[in-house]
């Protein structure tokens, strides 16, 4: 298998993502590692910080899609940036999968227009994994500011076949977020998604205030990408704010420090619950082949981590499911549809 990582974009490219592809070389041995980028300054990084690029190659690409840039950037303005060129390579089957830091607006630009959707699939999705006790996936965490009922719906059958292969969850509970768990809460949206996803055969557990998320009510979480994107990042500042107060807590003096021995095996085990770098990137779901979003901010250690999320994307072939729900969805709309024109067929 082949897995292509962006090395130069993201807020510590490039020196972050090429340690993250040695570790990545290391431990995925039987893999192949690929970089694309400026071939130059990533021969220059490697050498200055001693890092070992050997056996992985690096696909030039002589420009970068700063966060700054426009979405279009990708396939308008910078065709020959690391993700322009990361996206072609991908889109022609030279590689299985592509990792990137970048931009999000320009990933699923690109994403979108040159490696393309699944078929029947309206909207790709990034799906986050919630750095909580229990697994929980947030569809959409970023990818559409708006959205219709439909893609909403859409949403929870891809994350509902992302849980059963990734968690290996039978007949994932599905919530919708939103700020009262009566059916006739929230905007139209809500409402005429709380109906579809009712009748969708789907394990609809109904809607779910963001208080009741961390307490495994529901397996996927579906929303916009915008309410989405804020609810992430809410918890992700929480989990540092928690920790970092713990950290207070328990150096407080002489006690403290030393009570801390005693827990140090359960408060490893705290930390390691809330940091997102152990799940190194989240899968946009909905494009025909994997591409993985690693957080911004990612380090060598969230990188190495988002290429094991590529590879076990490929390994499940979650796609195909997607697929196959796609054609079945199609298939029940357009018979929905008939009926309303033309009465029950």
């Amino acid at each position: 298998m082949k897995i292509l990582i962006d090395a130069m974009s993201g807020d510590n490219a490039p020196l972050e993502i090429l340690k993250g592809a040695e570790a990545a070389a290391k431990e995925f041995k039987e893999h192949t590692i690929t970089l694309v980028g400026d071939e130059n300054v990533i021969s220059d990084i490697a050498v200055k910080n001693e890092i070992n690029l050997d056996g992985i190659e690096i696909i030039h690409a002589a420009s970068v899609i700063t966060m700054e840039d426009s979405p279009l950037s990708v396939v308008r303005d910078k065709r020959d940036s690391s993700m322009s060129v990361g996206f072609k390579t991908l889109a022609k089957g030279e590689v299985d999968a592509f990792v990137s830091a970048g931009n999000t607006g320009a990933l699923i630009t690109g994403a979108t227009i040159i490696v393309k959707r699944i078929l029947g699939i309206n909207r790709a999705a990034i799906a986050s994994i919630l750095p909580l006790s229990t697994p929980v996936l947030l569809m959409d965490s970023g990818a559409n500011l708006t959205v219709t009922s439909d893609n909403i719906c859409q949403f929870a059958f891809m994350g509902a076949k992302y849980m059963e292969k990734i968690y290996d969850i039978d007949r994932p509970k599905i919530g919708q977020l939103n700020n009262g768990t009566e059916y006739n809460k929230g905007t139209t949206l809500q409402t005429e998604s709380y109906q579809i996803l009712s009748d969708s055969g789907l394990n609809f557990v109904g809607n779910v205030e963001a208080k009741e998320v961390p307490f495994g009510v529901c397996d996927v979480l579906v929303t916009d990408g915008f309410t989405g994107n804020i609810f992430l990042k809410c918890i992700e500042g929480m989990g540092k704010f928690l920790m970092g107060t713990l950290k207070d807590v328990l150096t407080t003096n002489l006690v403290t420090k030393v009570s801390t021995l005693t827990m140090k095996d359960k408060i490893k085990d705290m930390k390691h619950r809330f940091d997102a770098s152990e799940h190194g990137g989240a899968p946009i779901l909905g494009i025909s082949k994997p591409v993985i979003k690693a957080h911004g901010s990612s380090d060598a250690k969230a990188i190495k981590n988002a290429v094991r999320q590529a590879i076990f994307f490929v390994e499940t072939k979650i796609n195909d499911d997607i697929s196959s729900f796609a054609e079945y969805y199609d298939d029940k709309k357009l018979i929905a549809d008939a009926e309303r024109e033309y009465g029950s067929i």
